[in-house]
């Protein structure tokens, strides 16, 4: 009896119609409340319409009723997948496997969540051991060359993702992953055109699209070796509470900061040459434009003012020149800071900074602009501390 409103809500849940597999399983639970698969296929419907505490709901109920059954559990996962609940949806999963390790899917989902948690090593482990029961699985292959990706294994990484590449060429997460590999590991060109080709497949893919820029960026040798810095020299913001202990310490903050300070010059100037590029300017926002600019503009006119206070014997105008080149960091920390109130806090603290800069050089105040160019390039640590307090956003790795 339960046979054909179930069939038909499969076949509408594959047809991407939720809301009508949706009544069609309410119908059968309200003559059937006990239905494991109503309830699981509702909640696989409720999840799809992004209503996720009722699908969980729905799903716990199915688990409920059929502990011992494979399916509810790893319908469990989906929904606490989808609801942004990563442990909840490993402890799914393996539960799922555990009454059926040969599921493949339920694999794909194990490694997903451990993907959403960074947690690499089991992330690799899930999907390696899921294509040993599907080899030719795509999304595992994509999701195992991610994974190793960020573990640092270069040559089983581009195996993994030459393979996903391979199994399905019309697969934009395939590409996806095969351009992060090679992004990775100091292949950029290919990076780029693995991108390319995700939107093709794919125009909407705006993590693919971020990539891209990001693999053209590091076509500029200056600005590679800029960012390899910038990343090799980070300085955690705890760093800070050494000075008292370590005096000395002060020359490597100088170092660290100057640095920074570079790679983010070289950050506006290759982001605005791209921009204006009519092979590439699409690729940009008008706000990613707009903060380089502003980004190539600041030095040139700190230097200006620098010069110009050397030339009249100006100490504070050419102090606060300083001031205003130094403005380059922390306008583009805030830019680069996707947590929205850490970055509104951030373009505050650099707003603040240039009016500190500009009423240093008008009441003639030097110490006040030295001390707002020292706290301009330091503001790495001040960017590390905002992010910590108001996280960095999702992370996105297929």
């Amino acid at each position: 009896m339960a046979a054909a409103p179930l069939e038909r809500a499969r076949t509408l849940l594959t047809l991407n119609r939720p809301a009508e597999a949706e009544r069609e399983l309410r119908g059968l639970l309200a003559r059937e409340p006990e239905n494991v698969d109503g309830h699981a296929f509702l909640s696989v419907a409720l999840t799809q319409q992004h209503r996720a505490s009722e699908g969980i709901g729905e799903a716990t109920e199915a688990v409920r009723l059929a502990p011992d059954h494979w399916f509810p559990h790893y319908v469990a996962g989906h929904a606490y997948h989808r609801a942004g609940r990563p442990h909840e949806a490993v402890a799914a999963a393996r539960a799922c496997l555990a009454l059926s390790p040969e599921h493949a899917p339920a694999w794909e989902l194990l490694a997903r969540a451990h993907v959403s948690l960074e947690q690499w090593p089991q992330a690799a482990d899930a999907a390696g051991r899921g294509l040993a029961v599907a080899p030719e699985d795509v999304d595992l292959a994509g999701i195992l060359a991610v994974a190793l990706t960020m573990l640092g294994d270069a040559l089983r990484a581009k195996e993994a993702a030459a393979r996903a590449v391979g199994l399905d060429p019309e697969s934009a997460t395939a590409h996806l992953a095969y351009g992060r590999a090679q992004l990775a590991f100091g292949a950029p060109a290919e990076a780029a055109r693995a991108f390319r080709e995700v939107l093709r497949l794919d125009p909407g893919f705006d993590q693919a699209r971020d990539l891209l820029v990001a693999a053209l960026k590091r076509r500029n040798p200056v600005y590679r070796v800029l960012a390899r810095l910038r990343g090799t020299f980070s300085g955690g913001w705890r760093m800070v509470f050494l000075l008292p202990a370590v005096p000395p310490l002060i020359a490597v903050f100088v170092l660290i900061a100057l640095l920074h300070w570079a790679a983010w010059v070289a950050e506006a100037v290759t982001t605005l040459r791209l921009a204006r590029a009519r092979a590439t300017r699409l690729l940009f926002d008008i706000r990613e434009a707009r903060v380089a600019a502003l980004c190539c503009c600041l030095p040139a006119a700190g230097a200006a003012l620098l010069v110009a206070g050397v030339a009249t014997g100006g100490e504070a105008p050419a102090v606060a020149g300083a001031a205003v080149m130094a403005l380059v960091t922390p306008v583009q920390e805030a830019a680069h800071t996707s947590a929205p109130r850490g970055r509104i806090v951030l373009y505050g603290w650099s707003g603040l900074l240039g009016l500190a800069a500009v009423l240093s050089a008008i009441a003639s105040l030097p110490t006040v602009a030295l001390l707002t160019a020292y706290a301009g390039v330091a503001s790495i640590w001040v960017a590390a501390g905002v992010r910590r307090l108001f996280g960095t956003g999702a992370a996105h790795a297929l």
